[in-house]
């Protein structure tokens, strides 16, 4: 089986550091995860950094930086996993869901102005499958309108617009470390921010809502525990370090891909001038009339795992019944993207040959 994802790191890189943790017994709270802290806000430009267990976690503790609670509005890319809205929910707050560019797969801009009203708190821009194309766009419209945004940085490790990195462009970034991301430390979570504001927020929520005076702990609110462990910082550390040269050899895979498939009549996600992708998917829209379905099964019969782009947000089941709006061009991307694997020594050749027999 031709996998959709492999791993850009092996247990051969970070052995050395396992057994000095193991011997240390120090497993939390060490130099592992403040060096891979400092790596991050290296890495992105970002004043201040955060680790957390998921981008899940990351995003609601970025909405609750932002004070956003039952009764707000927040606007949020419709293309995207179901965590970007079911976190808006969990704060009973309403995730307004705004329809995306069928070329680059991003929040459109008039999509977004049309959709903001006295109760919108904040924006949630999805960098889709990695791509920040258009993030600057969405964030004139955010400074125009005075509304904090919110960037589901969660694929887009690596990604910049401009020269300026994901994780140093919005108010808060969240990304995740879930195996199918091109850095990953199995499960876990990022914050960036540059505003003093939610550093001071986060430091406190992050640390189960204490301060140290003297050396001793102050509880002067209440916190979490979304601690990254120091085995997983271990990792994160070692791929960071690699995150360029991989962005660099995913795009060159992808432009093998569109030379094979653009003439079967397949659409590439468009990345705009100035905009780097981390190809975190490698996503096509499939040629029409055709079932991307039956090309899935074909290719999974053939050894080659595939899968959908992403989700249409507001076609949940769940957004279905409670809003009943539905976004045409989310849910024509939902229903026609295919993800194909991405990553070095996949062999792109035969790939297109299985899929030039299917369309045979």
């Amino acid at each position: 089986m031709i996998k959709l994802v492999k791993p850009y790191i092996s247990f051969e890189e970070v052995e050395e550091e396992f057994r000095e943790v193991f011997e240390s017994g120090w497993f939390t709270k060490g130099v592992n995860v403040q060096n891979f802290v400092e790596e991050i806000k290296g890495y992105t430009g970002a004043k201040y950094a955060y680790l957390a267990t998921s981008a899940t976690t990351a995003l609601t503790m970025a909405l609750k930086a932002i004070g956003v609670s039952e009764g707000d509005e927040v606007i949020v890319s419709d293309f995207s996993f179901p965590a970007s809205s079911n976190v808006i929910e969990d704060l009973g707050a309403t995730p307004i869901f705004a329809d995306v560019s069928l070329d680059t797969f991003n929040m459109l801009p008039s999509e977004l102005e049309s959709k903001i009203t006295n109760r919108t708190k904040a924006v949630m821009f999805v960098d889709a499958l990695g791509n920040p194309s258009g993030i600057h766009n969405i964030k004139e419209i955010c400074k125009k309108h005075n509304l904090p945004l919110i960037e589901d940085a969660a694929c887009a490790i690596g990604s910049s617009e401009f020269g300026v990195k994901c994780g140093n462009i919005s108010d808060i970034s969240c990304f995740s470390l879930h195996p199918r991301k091109l850095l990953t430390t199995g499960e876990g979570g990022i914050i960036t921010c540059n505003r003093k504001k939610y550093a001071e927020f986060f430091n406190v929520k992050l640390n189960h809502g204490a301060v140290v005076n003297n050396g001793k702990f102050e509880f002067v609110d209440y916190g979490y525990n979304y601690r990254l462990p120091e085995l997983q910082a271990i990792m994160g550390i070692k791929q960071l370090k690699k995150v360029d040269d991989i962005v660099k050899r995913r795009n060159q895979i992808r432009d093998k891909y569109k030379k094979f498939l653009e003439p079967l009549g397949f659409k590439a996600q468009v990345i705009n001038d100035g905009a780097v992708s981390n190809i975190q998917s490698l996503t096509f829209i499939v040629p029409k009339g055709s079932n991307r379905d039956d090309l899935i099964a074909f290719l999974r019969e053939n050894g080659i795992e595939t899968t959908l782009g992403t989700y249409c947000l507001s076609c949940t089941t769940y957004n279905q019944k409670k809003y009943n709006t539905v976004q045409k061009n989310a849910q024509f991307l939902e229903e026609n993207s295919i993800t194909f694997p991405c990553y070095d020594g996949v062999d792109v050749e035969y790939i297109a040959k299985k899929i030039g027999e299917f369309y045979a």
